[in-house]
C-alpha cells in the first residue's frame, strides 16, 4: 500500500486527538508531517445527536485543509445522543478530507453515560466538564476522557478515537473498493 499524504492536518490542538491521529497515521506514512491547527466546528461546544457532531467534524476538517498548506485534514467531534427514553450514550466522528474533495467517515465511541452525567449535560455542562465535576478530576477531555474514567482505564479517549481515524482514511487505504462503480458493475 501506498500512502501518498504526507502533510496532514489535524482540526484541532487537543493533544488526544494529535496523538489519535499521529498514531494510525504514522503507521502508513512514517515521515509524516503533522498540525495541529484551531478552527471553529460550527456546532455547539456540546454537540447533541450523531449528525450535528458529524458536521463538526466535517466542518473541522474542511477548515483545517483551508488555512494549512496540508494534502489531507482530519477533523474529530465528540457529543453525546439522546435516546428515546431520554438517556444518554455518547458519540464521537471523525471525517477526512484531501484537497480533491474526497472524504472519509468513521464512527466510534458510543458508550452510555451516567445519569448524574447526563444531568449535568442537559443543564449545560460539556461532556468533559461534566465528567471533572462527578469525577473529581481536571481535564478529562485532554487526557483520559470519559471512557477513561467510565471503563476504569481498560481504554482511553485516544485508544477510542483511533478506529475511528482508520475508518475515515479507508478511501484511501482500500482505493480500489472506493472507486466509482461502472454502469455495467451496478
Amino acid at each position: 500500500m501506498s500512502f501518498p499524504f504526507v502533510r496532514v492536518a489535524v482540526g484541532s490542538r487537543n493533544p488526544v486527538k494529535l496523538a489519535a491521529v499521529r498514531a494510525v497515521l504514522e503507521r502508513v506514512q512514517p515521515s509524516l508531517h503533522l498540525e495541529g491547527v484551531e478552527v471553529e466546528s460550527g456546532v455547539p461546544d456540546q454537540p447533541v445527536g450523531d449528525e450535528q457532531t458529524q458536521r463538526g467534524a466535517r466542518n473541522r476538517a474542511i477548515a483545517a485543509l483551508r488555512v494549512t498548506d496540508a494534502e489531507l485534514a482530519v477533523g474529530l467531534e465528540g457529543g453525546v445522543v439522546v435516546l428515546d427514553d431520554g438517556r444518554m450514550r455518547s458519540c464521537a466522528w471523525a471525517v477526512v478530507v484531501d484537497r480533491d474533495g474526497q472524504e472519509g467517515m468513521g464512527g466510534s465511541l458510543s458508550m452510555p453515560l451516567p445519569e448524574l452525567v447526563a444531568a449535568r449535560i442537559r443543564a449545560g455542562d460539556e461532556l468533559g466538564h461534566a465528567m471533572d465535576a462527578i469525577a473529581n478530576v481536571v481535564g478529562t477531555k485532554h487526557g483520559r476522557g470519559a471512557v477513561g474514567i467510565l471503563t476504569a482505564g481498560l481504554i482511553d479517549r485516544q485508544g477510542a478515537y483511533e478506529p475511528m481515524v482508520a475508518y475515515a482514511l479507508a478511501p484511501w487505504l482500500a482505493p480500489a473498493f472506493f472507486a466509482p462503480a461502472e454502469a455495467d458493475d451496478v
